[in-house]
């Protein structure tokens, strides 16, 4: 079934549509959230309540200004931007044990694996080496713009020019 046939299916509230769409991206959508959230049960919640989210606004999706899982993604990095910024997330990351930090080694392993799963990878090393840095913090690593300038050294107005640009680049890479 063509993407657009399963989008306005997923739209028109079709369940098979909404389990279709859910596999093919559910592990793109876990892999950037767990870069961002760094546990992977939140991962794995935060997954699911994109998707229930995505369920309820399907019709503010609009394949007119992108495409279906550029939509979803920036509702996972909102949500668990969000997440991280919360009161709970900070005070439950206050007093972590050791555990927590050989979860991560762990996890990491396959974090490639997790965020690899449309095979965006490829596109992205093809980038310009400044493009990487900043479609990584941005997009990776739920950086905020201000963040990604101070951890770049660069003032805002050139990361969102050249974020811009390189997400233009990648687009085309793709799309051709």
């Amino acid at each position: 079934m063509q993407l657009e046939t399963l989008v306005k299916k997923f739209q028109d509230k079709d369940e098979n549509a909404f389990e279709s769409l859910y596999n093919m991206y559910s592990q793109s959508i876990h892999g950037v959230i767990f870069n961002i959230v760094k546990d992977d049960a939140l991962a794995d919640e935060i997954t699911q309540d994109v998707f229930i989210k995505a369920w309820h606004k399907s019709n503010s999706y609009n394949s007119g200004k992108g495409r279906f899982f550029t939509w979803i993604l920036n509702i996972a990095r909102n949500a668990a931007i969000d997440k991280t910024r919360s009161k709970d997330f900070k005070k439950n990351k206050q007093n972590l044990n050791a555990d927590f930090f050989v979860n991560i080694i762990e996890a990491s392993d396959n974090l490639d694996n997790k965020t690899d799963a449309i095979g965006i990878k490829q596109f992205v090393s093809k980038l310009a080496d400044n493009c990487k840095k900043i479609i990584t913090l941005l997009y990776f690593k739920g950086y905020t713009q201000s963040e990604a300038s101070e951890t770049l050294n660069m003032p805002i107005g050139t990361i969102k020019t050249r974020n811009r640009n390189c997400i233009k680049e990648l687009r085309n890479m793709v799309l051709n």
